[in-house]
């Protein structure tokens, strides 16, 4: 038997996004610019709205001893469960300048986006935009990045 998955996202231009999304997108551009990248010169900023409206960013974070750097999503989504505000989050945007497109979340960082997700019992709102083009994804919920992901709770 042959079953099919269906995701869904929108394919926008900046100014199609609401004001505030376009101000989320903007943050993590900015945000981009404060990465530690020295070894892969690919700067990522991430940036995340909580339900009252508090914006925080993150970036990437490399380091000498590979794998001990840290994404910019998995950076700015481990300080906010540090400070138990996952549940409020409520829209996460990605920005990439040297990318040549939206830039999309590797596995490792859609899981943990997957896992704190559940945790907010509401599915965010995620935007990936890069480079120099106006081009942007829109998704709502990351069960469409990550259609079969894990998730355990401990009993």
């Amino acid at each position: 038997m042959t079953y099919s998955l269906i995701l869904s996202y929108d394919k926008l231009t900046l100014s199609e996004l609401e004001e505030g999304e376009q101000m989320l997108v903007q943050s993590a551009k900015e945000a981009a610019s404060g990465a530690y990248a020295p070894y892969s010169k690919f700067g990522v900023g991430a940036a995340i709205r909580l339900r009252d409206g508090r914006l925080f960013t993150g970036n990437n974070q490399e380091n000498a001893a590979y794998p001990s750097g840290l994404c910019a999503e998995r950076t700015l989504l481990f300080y906010l469960g540090a400070q138990k505000l996952v549940p409020h989050i409520q829209a996460l945007a990605v920005f990439a300048p040297r990318s040549e497109g939206p830039v999309m979340p590797c596995g490792a960082c859609r899981q943990v986006m997957y896992e704190y997700e559940s945790l907010a019992q509401r599915p965010w709102i995620l935007i990936f935009a890069g480079g120099e083009t106006d081009l942007v994804y829109r998704f709502v919920g990351v069960d469409n990045l990550l259609p079969f992901a894990f998730l355990w709770r401990p009993s």
